[in-house]
Parts: structure tokens; sequence; C-alpha cells
């Protein structure tokens, strides 16, 4: 019985998830497309494009910050009443699903996005008379781009490995901030540890 719950919830999950991507993907990329419509500096363009390669790398961090994250200093954290570690008890405790939004939702939303937006600027280059149309444009476009994407990932996962807490605590402290401000519990709903007298 246990097992056919367990596996009704992550069929569950699995489609919470999907759906949600697909919102998400939609929403985000016509967000990005619209900036780089009305943006007409290459500067700016180039700016927005290697901040969707940052927020790839950073989710991808934190994901991995809470799978690795151990729950003993942030128990001491929550006792202290240090502000976002009951939130951050939470994300661990749940980190097979946060990790899975922050690395393959948000992190791949961002990759797939960067590709995107990195041949739109190619596009903006030749169309503009900068450059000639060349394959070897694009294909450099995106072998930067990718090397910039894995580089990033590659050094986030370090960072995350080693400062896993400070990484998951500010994380959780952001959200918890962000959620003071909204109607309801948006990210923790009723989740959360309880508070210790």
């Amino acid at each position: 019985m246990a097992n056919n719950n367990k596996t009704a919830t992550r069929n569950r999950w699995v489609m919470i998830i999907t759906f949600w991507t697909f919102i998400l993907a939609i929403l985000i990329s016509i967000v990005a497309q619209y900036l780089f419509g009305v943006v007409e500096s290459f500067l700016l363009a180039l700016l927005i494009l290697l901040l969707v390669v940052f927020v790839g790398i950073l989710f991808d961090m934190i994901g991995i910050a809470a799978t690795v994250a151990e729950e003993a200093p942030l128990l001491a954290k929550a006792a202290r009443r240090v502000y976002g570690a009951r939130e951050a008890l939470f994300l661990i405790r749940n980190a097979d699903r946060f990790a899975n939004f922050c690395n393959d939702v948000i992190g791949d939303i961002a990759g797939i996005i960067s590709g995107g937006l990195s041949a739109y600027l190619v596009l903006r280059l030749v169309g503009s008379g900068l450059f000639r149309e060349n394959p070897l444009l694009s294909v450099s476009a995106t072998g930067l781009i990718s090397a910039l994407t894995v580089g990033g990932k590659g050094l986030g996962k370090a960072v995350a490995l080693d400062r896993s807490t400070e990484i998951i605590l500010w994380f959780a402290a952001v959200l918890a901030r962000i959620e003071s401000f909204l109607p309801g519990r948006l990210f923790f709903g009723k989740g959360l540890p309880p508070k210790r007298k």
C-alpha cells in the first residue's frame, strides 16, 4: 500500500512539473524574445543573453546545494531562529523535487532559451550588416554559449559542494522574504518544520 502511495505521489509530481515546465518555458521565452525585440543595443542584447546563462548556472548550483546540504547545521540554525533556516530544512527534506525544479526546469529552460537567443543575436548581427552570413559565426556563438554554460555550471557545482549550507540558507531566506509579501504560502505551504519554543 505504501509503495502505491509513493508511486501515485511521484506520478502526480511528474504531471505537475511537466505542466509548469511548459508554462514557464513559454513565459520566459516570450519575455526574452520581447526584450530582444525592443532592445536596439547589441551590448544590451548580449547582456540579456548572459543574464539568462547566469540564471541557469545559479539555479543549477542551488539545486546541487539542496541535494548535498546536511540537516544538522540547519537544525542548529533553526533552533537559534536564524531567518530562513526552517525554510532551508524544508528544501533539503524535499531535495529530490526541489533539485528537479532548479536543475531540470529552470536550468534546462535557461539553456534552451540561451541557445535560441544566441541564434537570434547572430541573425541580428548579420541583418545589421556587421557580418556576412557565415555558418562559422553561428557555430562559434553556439560553442561560446555552451562553453560559458558548462564552465559556469562546473564552477557552480564546486562551490555548491563546498558551501551547500550557506547557499541553501541564503536561497531559502530569499524565498521566505518574497513569500512574506505574497498572500498565502506560495513556496513552503504547510510543510515547514515547527518553530522551536
